[in-house]
């Protein structure tokens, strides 16, 4: 059995997956396009969709010919459909795709997931025991250092957006160098240990908040009280309203300058240099609503 596997750049368990299905002796099939061939690719498709869905549908159509995809699932922001169902709503929209399974991006969950999915793949019970055995060290979130939050000449911005965005290459590289050509050195949300992250979550009031606002939440909770960052990037990928929406609410609650910036994929982001602006003057007014600093969500 062909098994693709389609995993986030901040996966929470990285490479669990893969050392699963090659135990099984299912080596995975990865994606065959770089970044920017699978966004054009995924765009033909669904043009007007989030931008994290088009990058996910150009990576599994890049895999060629193979029975089933694991797809690990995203964290949604409240009526974030497509990060809730992504294997489903993609089934759905797009004819001649393979079996698409969603498997979870952490601990929680995990081994029943990967039970049934190696029964499925294997179909021998105890091969899937011994698998089970093999990666069940990697099942546990990695420890990771918190990124250093200063640099030298350079004013500290934290950059706050849902993992599985910002970790991407043709998102976080240009954003970066954006910056750093502003002279703002920015710490970026997805690169904050997940358990910090969700250590800090539990301060959120509202029970019911979804798994992708409980990380937001919690990494603006963790930057915010740092005397060293001077404002907040609140990144949202374009078509994506549901996270603008979410990253909105998040912003007008700062006492710092914050840019609400909508990424598409584009290497120029003019509406940074007003916000480095009000980040040098140490300013806290916010941006009219439609000014050159914000930027409105699309529908989802």
């Amino acid at each position: 059995m062909r098994v693709g596997l389609l995993e986030t750049h901040a996966a929470r368990l990285p490479g669990y997956w893969a050392a699963f299905l090659k135990e099984l002796g299912s080596e995975p099939v990865l994606p065959a396009l770089d970044d920017t061939e699978a966004l054009t690719l995924g765009r033909e498709s669904l043009p007007n969709e989030p931008l994290g869905v088009q990058l996910a549908l150009g990576r599994i159509l890049s895999m060629g010919r193979v029975d089933a995809v694991l797809i690990a699932q995203w964290p949604a922001a409240s009526g974030d459909a497509w990060s809730e169902a992504l294997p489903d709503l993609l089934a759905r929209r797009i004819s001649g795709l393979p079996t698409l399974i969603g498997v979870p991006d952490g601990p929680e969950g995990l081994e029943g997931a990967a039970t049934e999915l190696g029964l499925r793949v294997s179909q021998n019970a105890g091969r899937v025991r011994l698998a089970l055995e093999k990666v069940r060290p990697m099942a546990q979130d990695p420890r990771a250092a918190q990124p250093a939050l200063t640099r030298a000449s350079r004013a500290t911005v934290a950059v706050i957006g849902p993992r599985a965005l910002l970790s991407e290459p043709l998102v976080a590289a240009p954003l970066r160098a954006a910056l750093d050509d502003l002279g703002l050195y920015g710490v970026f949300s997805h690169e904050l240990p997940v358990a910090d992250v969700l250590k800090r979550a539990e301060r959120m009031e509202q029970p019911r908040a979804t798994a992708g606002d409980r990380e937001l939440f919690g990494a603006v909770s963790l930057l915010g009280g740092k005397g060293a960052v001077k404002g907040f990037v609140f990144v949202s990928g374009a078509r994506d309203g549901a996270t603008a929406s979410a990253l909105s609410r998040l912003a007008e609650r700062q006492h710092k300058p914050t840019l609400l910036l909508n990424v598409d994929g584009q290497a120029d982001f003019p509406e940074l240099a007003a916000f480095r602006d009000r980040v040098a003057s140490g300013g806290t007014a916010r941006p009219a609503p439609g000014g050159a600093d914000s930027a409105e969500g699309e529908g989802a």
